[in-house]
């Protein structure tokens, strides 16, 4: 049986630089995180918070930093009591130059088979990337209205 996980691979019209800064700017990702500031030094080893109005919503640890090339966090998503008690799942940033382009490849993986964050995230995760493409290739992110997120966060879980 394979392990459950979410993957998504998209190619956005970017340098590896600017994704990267995209990534790991706090105002910046905040403009397409659905107003959700990760916060961290970026350096292995180092916590990273991610806060949505004064709330912390998830905890992670990086594992990985190799600018502009890869990024890993081990996440454990603090704001739902069952999400909290869970084993900490990683995710994987890889990204590569594809001449004009860049292809990204995002994996979240590690869960238990029963998990309650797996389902939150395959349902995060596709929005956030989308946002993130459209800032990078046109300067405004999607306009994801984030009350109708934060009630299809409890509805997906």
């Amino acid at each position: 049986m394979s392990k459950p996980e979410f993957a998504y691979v998209t190619y956005i019209r970017t340098t590896p630089e600017k994704l990267w800064h995209a990534l790991t700017d706090a105002e910046f990702t905040r403009r397409y995180w659905m107003d959700c500031t990760l916060r961290s030094d970026w350096s292995v080893g180092s916590a990273m918070t991610m806060e949505r109005g004064g709330e912390i919503k998830n905890k992670c640890t990086i594992v990985e930093a190799d600018p502009p090339r890869r990024l890993a966090y081990d996440w454990v998503s603090v704001w739902d009591p069952a999400m909290r008690q869970e084993k900490p799942s990683r995710v994987t940033y890889v990204i590569e130059p594809q001449g004009e382009l860049v292809k990204l490849t995002v994996t979240h993986e590690h869960f238990a088979e029963d998990s309650a964050t797996l389902p939150s995230i395959s349902f995060g995760w596709p929005m956030v990337l989308a946002s993130l493409k459209s800032i990078l290739e046109t300067g405004q992110p999607l306009p994801f209205d984030t009350q109708s997120h934060a009630a299809a966060e409890v509805a997906h879980r």
